[in-house]
């Protein structure tokens, strides 16, 4: 039996370490360990337009006078099921083509409003928490610890981060309130902070003190790397192999992502020169980070914003349009600006499936994928951006291997609070809780009995 220590590989990262992939080959997972478990959600700002996302909202496809594209016209979603199989995605969802397998659609999950306090930022601020509205003493907003929090109470004691939270807001003009740009709360008026520069995300998860801190991360695990080498069987090389080229991967694109902002600094814009880097790399650089924190073990909880709410600054969409447009105020203006709006929801669930896919593709100790050991959940505070609407959002849950009955549309009845797809996550995950916020249930359906 090899005595090598899992602990001899890692070096400090500030009171944190860089962990390693499973290699069977120095027994780093012992026989019969178990593989740890993780949560992570994927918000979307401002809802969706309801039309390319639900089932049965967008029967037809006609012409649209002189707008340039089309329009779809609205049906409406079949009250008259509870569950069926996940067969034909909508436009919105078609980038899930290849995994529809391994993920489930919920419809018909509501929130509840408490009045007095902006609709966007209480969409965002309490997302993963929903509690009863006027419940929370001392508070405007309907605000308590959320969901991520209580789960790392039982699944994150471990981990060097008991959670982590990253955000792609870009922006530099810091307009709105904390309210409008994290769904991630220690408890009432107690943020957890979330991240949103790579670099910075990047120093946090292996970055140390000891060192010049633009060195190269390989470096700091050279000598360990060699004597690993050693030991490792040919199967374990490649892997150990293709973990250090991801990490050189996500560097070379940082590298890249810090040169064009020193360029585009230099130039002058009528907005922050971040507004104008491609949204579509940096939301998957921002990903790749997630997945390799969930992966070696820094965290097993993570929340990640794809963007803030309201916020009116601009982005450029990079390949969608030909200049920076704010996705709330097309919210705004649905009606003519409808193509538009169904680009940039495809563009949201486009990262998503990336991820899904990058989970799926990483292999964990028995054999399993780490999107198998991990309940991973798009959606939104919103149902309809331009609407307001707290109904019907928009919700696919990702993963969970043997305790999610995936490829599936789970159709709810009327009022069900999304807290029940709270509480039934919480109990998959160990937690011994007999409510959460306002919820009245599990989802049975979710789950394989």
């Amino acid at each position: 039996m090899r005595t090598s220590s899992r602990r001899r590989f890692l070096r400090g990262l500030g009171g944190t370490a860089l962990a390693l992939p499973w290699l069977e080959s120095v027994g780093v997972a012992a026989p019969g360990a178990k593989v740890a478990q993780r949560m992570a959600h994927f918000y979307v700002p401002i809802g969706v337009v309801r039309r390319g996302f639900f089932p049965g909202e967008a029967k037809d496809v006609i012409p649209k006078g002189n707008l340039g594209g089309v329009m779809q016209s609205l049906g409406k979603q079949d009250p008259n099921f509870s569950v069926k199989p996940l067969d034909k995605l909508t436009p919105t969802m078609q980038p899930l083509e290849e995994m529809k397998h391994k993920v489930t659609l919920i419809t018909g999950m509501d929130r509840t409003f408490q009045q007095g306090t902006d609709v966007h930022a209480q969409c965002a601020s309490c997302y993963l928490s929903s509690a009863e509205p006027y419940t929370i003493k001392g508070s405007a907003w309907p605000l308590d610890r959320t969901l991520d929090h209580l789960v790392a109470d039982q699944i994150g004691t471990n981990t060097p981060f008991r959670t982590l939270e990253f955000s792609c807001n870009s922006h530099k003009d810091n307009k709105e309130s904390i309210y409008f740009d994290n769904i991630s709360w220690y408890g009432t008026g107690h943020l957890a902070p979330s991240i949103r520069d790579p670099r910075r995300m990047y120093r946090r998860l292996f970055s140390t003190q000891e060192v010049d801190r633009f060195r190269d991360i390989t470096d700091l695990v050279l000598d360990d790397a060699r004597s690993l080498k050693r030991e490792l069987g040919y199967h374990d090389g490649q892997k150990f192999a293709e973990y250090f080229e991801s990490i050189r991967t996500i560097e070379t694109q940082m590298d890249r992502l810090e040169k064009m902002k020193a360029e585009l600094a230099k130039v002058s814009f009528d907005e922050p020169p971040d507004a104008y880097l491609p949204r579509g790399e940096y939301i998957r650089l921002m990903g790749d980070l997630m997945v390799v924190a969930l992966q070696t073990g820094l965290t097993n909880v993570a929340t990640f914003m794809v963007g803030p709410e309201r916020w009116d600054t601009p982005y450029m969409f990079d390949g969608l349009f030909k200049e920076p447009k704010s996705h709330h105020q097309m919210s705004h203006n649905q009606t003519k600006m409808i193509n538009d709006l169904l680009k940039v929801d495809r563009f949201h669930m486009e990262q998503f499936a990336y991820l899904v896919q990058k989970m799926d593709a990483t292999q964990e100790s028995d054999g399993t994928s780490l999107l198998d050991n991990t309940l991973f959940t798009y959606g939104s505070g919103l149902g309809d951006g331009s609407t307001h609407q707290y109904n019907d959002l928009p919700i696919i849950v990702a993963g969970g291997g043997r305790r999610v009955a995936s490829g599936k549309h789970i159709n709810m009845p009327e009022g069900t609070p999304l807290a029940n797809l709270c509480l039934t996550q919480a109990r998959m995950l160990g937690l011994n809780m007999p409510r959460f916020a306002d919820s009245t249930d599990e989802i049975g359906a979710l789950k394989i009995s």
